[in-house]
């Protein structure tokens, strides 16, 4: 079998073909069009089979890995041929998408021949990948654009790095075609609404964001997923939103993921503790930042939408809400997982400790303390400095916490999981938020 490292050269090599797009016009999706057909009907044994081959190709007698790679990218040439319409996708997007894939699997091998470490080799795609991806974009649209382009190609290459990574962590490894096709629409979407994207947003927010992931990662309060996950959302946080929207996102992470940590060992004993020893997932990190994800992107958006038919404020206010209601669930839950006598929440019968839908006054308390928190820092660097508006993102955040409580008591369960109802949770608190402070003031 073909060594794992000759073969991701290969691809790298195949995925080099992106940077003919600009000459090649309408026609960037020959290239991989052609590898596709020979390595699904034309080479079937050989040198060049033998180094593409990977484990089950043989036994196919085709190249279904390559052929799957090579789809993908026709298919995302195909959308930058509509040169003057609205459906059409960017060439520095298009070449980002490919090489992120192509070069950050070749970088992850080279890692993993001196190390089984996973964080040592996921950082080791992310890294080659980021670079293949800005000096791609940098070769297609020539070097005398670099100087006003080089900004908005850092963050397209650092995001692509980051969801590829993430994506072939969540997915199956071997899953290219569906990497590349989620991180290519991903990337177009951030092109169009990251319209102001500076050196110093770009640079600040992936040093900040790197390094407080890997101290998360390090002392366990998220794992490589749920790392990749939030260095993810604070890069896209601070280009969207700014450096005030990462504060508040931070205090709900770092708060939240201190937490979990505290007293650990006394709530496994009680069988209330979060599992991978208080590592957050992707999942959770998702379930609880998803609509604040939402709400940093709407907000971006808002103002290139002829007639701007929703206020920039609102979204302002479901980025809080949703948040304080996070943070609100969180420390009522790690906090009241250490006291008994925990009561249903619908019928105020006592339960065992780390029932769905249970609560404890403690807790309460301590939810109503974080809510209270990020509605404070939301008041200083997001939402308008009015007692009306922090009061209404406070209130939010306890509404989204007894959100959670009662849907965990009713509906969480085979069917529904935890990272569902914290979904659930989250847009309660958003819509909270926006509802009261509509009724109480207008829009700030």
């Amino acid at each position: 079998m073909t060594d794992p490292l000759r073969r991701a050269g290969g691809f790298a090599a195949v995925g080099t073909l992106a940077l003919a797009a600009p000459a090649l016009g309408r026609a960037a999706a020959v290239p991989f069009a052609l590898v596709a057909v020979c390595a699904a009907f034309v080479v079937d044994e050989g040198a060049l089979f033998d180094l593409f081959a990977r484990p089950g190709d043989e036994r196919e007698g085709r190249l279904s890995g390559l052929a799957g790679f090579a789809l993908a990218a026709a298919g995302l040439a195909v959308l930058t041929a509509f040169t003057g319409s609205a459906a059409t996708m960017p060439v520095p997007v298009y070449v980002a998408s490919v090489l992120v894939l192509a070069y950050g699997n070749l970088g992850e091998r080279l890692v993993e021949r001196s190390t089984d470490d996973p964080f040592l080799a996921t950082a080791g795609f992310a890294t080659t990948g980021f670079a293949a991806a800005l000096a791609g974009q940098t070769a297609v649209v020539g070097a005398a654009d670099l100087s006003v382009a080089a900004p908005r190609f850092a963050f397209l290459a650092a995001a692509a790095a980051l969801a590829a990574a993430l994506f072939r962590t969540v997915l199956y490894v071997r899953d290219d075609p569906l990497v590349m096709v989620s991180v290519g629409v991903l990337l177009w979407l951030f092109d169009a609404v990251a319209v102001a994207v500076t050196a110093t947003a770009v640079g600040v927010a992936l040093a900040l964001t790197v390094v407080l992931g890997v101290v998360s990662y390090a002392i366990g309060t998220a794992s490589v997923t749920g790392m990749l996950t939030g260095v993810l959302l604070g890069l896209l946080t601070v280009v969207l939103g700014g450096f005030g929207w990462l504060l508040v996102l931070l205090t709900f992470f770092g708060v939240g993921g201190l937490s979990t940590k505290f007293r650990y060992e006394r709530k496994l004993e009680r069988g209330v503790a979060e599992g991978d020893g208080g590592a957050r997932g992707t999942e959770n990190v998702l379930g609880n930042a998803a609509v604040a994800l939402v709400a940093v992107v709407g907000f971006a958006a808002a103002d290139l939408v002829p007639g701007r038919p929703v206020d920039p404020a609102v979204f302002r206010l479901v980025f809080a809400g949703s948040l304080a209601a996070a943070m609100a669930d969180t420390l009522s839950s790690e906090v009241g997982g250490l006291f008994d006598g925990p009561r249903l929440v619908t019928t105020l019968e006592r339960v065992a400790p780390g029932t769905d839908g249970a609560v404890t006054w403690q807790g309460t308390a301590a939810g109503v303390v974080g809510a209270a928190a990020v509605a404070a820092v939301s008041l200083l660097f997001v939402t308008a400095p009015t007692a009306v508006v922090v009061g209404a993102v406070a209130f939010a955040g306890v509404t989204g916490m007894f959100a959670d409580s009662l849907l965990g008591a009713t509906v969480e369960g085979e069917r529904v999981g935890n990272e569902v109802v914290n979904l659930l949770a989250t847009a309660t608190g958003g819509a909270v938020a926006v509802a009261l402070a509509v009724a109480l003031a207008p829009l700030p």
